[in-house]
């Protein structure tokens, strides 16, 4: 770690957004830890916890894209603090049905669809936002992998501290400290010194924007390729996290402790791969660390899935962890650093659908998988998934540095022509 490592907090109101979202994360995940260990502990089912992740996540799969084009229409800032608020209001529901104590599974699935729908519109905003956060935008990739560290570290200690007060304090103390956490990012949102917005006419509506925000992506091959991967290993592998409750009570005859434990080394293992990817200087191949990365997060999966030495899956999933970071950071990174200016809210929104929409039918493919063949032969099927991902990342570098060899002889050739 070196002082380019944090370069992007040079940045006024990157720091204001960085210090409120950490602390708004924490609790989000908290509450996902809560929600898995509240449902699991309800239905004892696998399947089920597949379709809380459904449940949360489809929706943003729905109206993703729709969010990409007000994203790229009205006042980023305006949406984005909406959302806040909106979210902050969806915990608070949730806080007070499990206070009331008469909670059902199909009520927590309702209110999971609720947050879903609301993160369709806060991802695009958020995501595209950052860039007018930074004031030198060469700084921007180290913001990105500044924001996964964010995100990991949040899941680094989240899921722990849950697991604490899930035994310490019981289920309600939990949604709680979430909902309360939301004044943090609310408040860092309205400190912020923002360039003034500037209202652009749009002589299309809302679905002539769409369609050129498609015909962008199909004439953009680059950009296709890696949201492609990233649904993929969105479909696949990354709804692995449903089965670590089955893996900390069947398999280690734990409690919610070591759930939180083992969601936690998840953490830490991501929170490595992100500082280690923004210790990188600019310039760096992140398609090359997507690949190493993407290799590494199979064999990480494979070996903790017929682990039972505890403190062995706790190391392999740590490893798994830090491949998995570079999944959501480098192929945002990817995006970012190359869409043009005004399509960024939309073709991050087809980010956004790949991430979320392909996660919930995997989470349901996962959770019938391991019905059918057991859970610790699913995860393991996961790790082999992510390899074979990893193989697709490989044949398409060697493929584009052949297409730069053939255009350098090109080059070379016309030169000696003249």
């Amino acid at each position: 770690m070196n002082i380019t490592t944090f370069k992007a907090f040079k940045s006024r109101n990157y720091r204001l957004y960085f210090i409120g979202q950490s602390s708004s994360l924490i609790g989000t995940w908290m509450q996902k830890t809560a929600v898995s260990w509240v449902i699991y502990a309800l239905t004892h089912s696998t399947f089920m916890l597949g379709l809380t992740l459904f449940a949360s996540q489809f929706p943003s799969f729905l109206f993703s894209m729709i969010g990409g084009v007000i994203s790229d229409r009205y006042d980023k800032f305006k949406v984005l603090l909406t959302t806040q608020v909106a979210s902050m209001l969806q915990a608070s529901l949730l806080t007070i049905l499990i206070f009331a104590n008469h909670y059902r599974v199909w009520e927590i699935l309702t209110l999971s669809v609720l947050l879903g729908i609301i993160n369709a519109f806060d991802v695009p905003a958020r995501q595209a936002l950052v860039y007018d956060m930074i004031d030198d935008k060469n700084d921007l990739p180290n913001a990105l992998a500044l924001n996964s560290s964010m995100v990991n570290l949040s899941r680094l200690i989240g899921p722990g501290l849950a697991g604490i007060i899930l035994e310490k304090f019981g289920d309600p103390v939990c949604f709680l400290l979430n909902a309360i956490s939301f004044l943090a990012v609310i408040c860092s949102l309205m400190m912020m010194r923002l360039p003034k917005y500037l209202k652009q006419e749009h002589k299309k509506n809302v679905f002539g924007e769409l369609r050129e925000g498609l015909s962008y992506l199909k004439n953009t091959p680059s950009i296709a390729f890696v949201i492609a991967m990233l649904g993929l290993i969105s479909l696949m592998v990354l709804p692995f996290s449903t089965l670590i409750p089955y893996y900390a009570k069947d398999v280690f005859h734990g409690t919610a402790q070591t759930f939180g434990v083992i969601d936690s080394f998840i953490g830490l293992g991501a929170f490595s791969g992100a500082i280690f990817l923004a210790s990188q200087k600019t310039g760096a191949n992140l398609r090359n660390i997507l690949f190493i990365n993407t290799m590494v997060f199979g064999a990480g999966l494979i070996l903790f899935s017929h682990q039972h030495n505890y403190w062995l899956a706790l190391l392999f999933v740590t490893i798994a962890g830090f491949g998995m970071m570079s999944q959501v950071t480098v192929s945002n990174t990817l995006i970012q650093t190359t869409v043009a200016p005004n399509m960024r809210g939309r073709v991050i929104s087809f980010y956004a659908m790949a991430f979320f929409g392909m996660q919930p039918l995997g989470g349901l493919l996962v959770g019938a998988l391991s019905k059918w063949i057991g859970t610790t032969d699913t995860l393991m099927g996961e790790g082999f998934a992510a390899l074979l991902v990893g193989l697709l990342h490989w044949r398409y570098l060697r493929k584009e540095k052949l297409k730069a060899k053939q255009a350098q002889v090109l080059e070379q050739a016309e030169v000696s022509a003249v």
